[in-house]
């Protein structure tokens, strides 16, 4: 990592709180290497907890400018002001260190940067969730606090896991939980989820995944996974159609990489681009959308075997037991 041009300034900043824990930080740090003067765009905000390290980063470096984008008008409000806080107060009213709020999917967020003439240096997507999201029972991501049966992460979305559930032909909601979920059982899933539903409207998060536990065994080990985790993981994608906007960032990613040399990227030359996923089909996607990069001559792999967690950062932070970092440099 590059030396900082500039000592540590006077003012305090706060460290990161237990709700603005990122993951892989230090990973992130290292290898998208924020220096002075460097746009860092955050794509999936959260609660600013990489934001956050980031600005700090770049206000001990003498300034630089962090976009921040959520789908999530309350996550994006709570990571602004973060963010904020993180690079100090010196650095923000000076201006050395400028943040930029953008609300919607990071899908569109090429499209906001080219119209403000920014050309991004690092990059980053965490395409985890947000502690607040999870531990939100009225979201009904999660299984462990009962609560509707929604798990929409943008609120403005038509359809939820509930309406998913009551609506889809058996072969439909089969074919999503064993594509997206990869479980084995997702045939038997499906059938007690349509004669359930013949009788009584699914609801709940815990109506649900009684269903799933009725019919999916719980695994064996030390560290057991709840037979509702895939088919939880399943309808959330679905619901949020993840695949398909992973799909989009990455093709806009491999359009900016290409249209560097033509100096009309949203992309800067030598930026770089880090995704952290939290399943294999994420990070699947991601590998072989950086592997093309590479082949193509438009980047180079900055990782070729994704970046883990180890064993102090799990215990102090469980979930990013699951993450996967890969990061590429556009040239």
């Amino acid at each position: 990592m590059p030396q900082e041009d500039h000592a540590e300034p006077t003012d305090a900043r706060p460290q990161p709180s237990a709700g603005h824990i990122p993951v892989l930080m230090d990973a992130v740090l290292r290898l998208l290497e924020p220096k002075r003067g460097d746009t860092f765009v955050d794509c999936t905000a959260g609660l600013g907890g990489h934001a956050g390290v980031l600005a700090a980063k770049l206000a001990t470096a003498g300034g630089g400018r962090v976009v921040i984008n959520d789908v999530d008008p309350g996550n994006l409000a709570q990571a602004e002001v973060h963010v904020r806080e993180m690079a100090g107060r010196d650095a923000i009213e000076s201006g050395s260190v400028e943040v930029v709020p953008v609300l919607g999917n990071f899908v569109g967020l090429p499209n906001a940067l080219a119209k403000r003439g920014l050309a991004a240096d690092c990059v980053l997507a965490d395409l985890g969730f947000s502690s607040n999201q999870m531990d939100d029972g009225q979201r009904g991501l999660s299984f462990r606090r009962d609560g509707p049966l929604d798990m929409r992460l943008d609120p403005e979305l038509p359809e939820s896991a509930a309406d998913l559930v009551a609506s889809l032909p058996e072969v439909e909601l089969a074919r999503i939980i064993y594509e997206y979920g990869e479980e084995r059982r997702s045939r038997a899933v499906a059938r007690k989820i349509v004669a359930v539903r013949a009788h009584e409207p699914i609801t709940t998060t815990s109506q649900l995944a009684e269903i799933v536990r009725s019919v999916v065994a719980r695994s064996p080990g030390p560290r057991p996974i709840d037979p509702a985790t895939r088919t939880f993981q399943a309808l959330r994608i679905a619901v949020n159609d993840e695949l398909g906007v992973l799909a989009g960032l990455l093709d806009a990613v491999r359009r900016g990489a290409g249209g560097v040399a033509k100096g009309s990227s949203w992309l800067a030359r030598g930026g770089r681009v880090g995704i952290i996923s939290f399943h294999s089909l994420e990070d699947r996607a991601v590998k072989q959308a950086f592997a093309g990069l590479r082949e193509r001559g438009h980047a180079e792999l900055v990782t070729r075997k994704p970046v883990e967690a180890g064993a102090s950062e799990v215990q102090d932070n469980p979930r990013s037991r699951s993450a996967k970092l890969r990061v590429v440099r556009v040239v």
